[in-house]
């Protein structure tokens, strides 16, 4: 299935706050999937009270809302847009555990966005994203850039 590109850089101006399109409910056996094939910790596979902790398990690894807030940011916008990648994540930081039921959503604020002094072409937007729980609680937070193809060199290529 082709999915039509059809957000540019143009279209992430710095200063905008967008809640982006779509949610997803966190269930107990993703949580406990996903922690075996990659966080084998205690706290995401146990139904039990975490030894030490003041929490009841099992909770989502911080590395599965990173892989929820990745499939919500590319349902949203980056799926549709001529994004050309990212160099890298900046800042990430989890603020409260993700339980079973958990409906999960994305806000995202561009801070900054730039034309590539050395690729025209480019342009680059710093992110700050907010991934929220079903009370608008902050669950995690993560800065970074994201790269995506100009309209003006689509134009020039036309």
């Amino acid at each position: 299935m082709m999915i039509e590109q059809t957000l540019f850089f143009e279209d992430f101006p710095a200063g905008a706050t967008v809640d982006l399109e779509g949610s997803y409910e966190v269930t107990r056996e993703e949580i406990i999937a996903f922690a075996e094939e990659f966080d084998p910790q205690l706290m995401h596979l146990n139904d039990e009270k975490i030894p030490g902790m003041d929490l009841q398990g099992p909770i989502a690894s911080g590395w599965h809302t990173c892989a929820i807030s990745m499939r919500l940011m590319s349902d949203s916008y980056i799926s549709r847009s001529h994004g050309l990648g990212s160099p890298g994540m900046d800042a990430l930081k989890w603020y409260k555990p993700v339980y079973p039921g958990d409906t999960l959503r994305l806000r995202r604020t561009c801070k900054e966005a730039r034309v590539s002094k050395s690729r025209p072409e480019m342009g680059i937007c710093t992110f700050y994203w907010e991934l929220v729980d079903q009370n608008d609680e902050l669950v995690m937070d993560l800065a970074g850039l994201q790269m995506f193809r100009t309209r003006t060199s689509l134009q020039e290529d036309g």
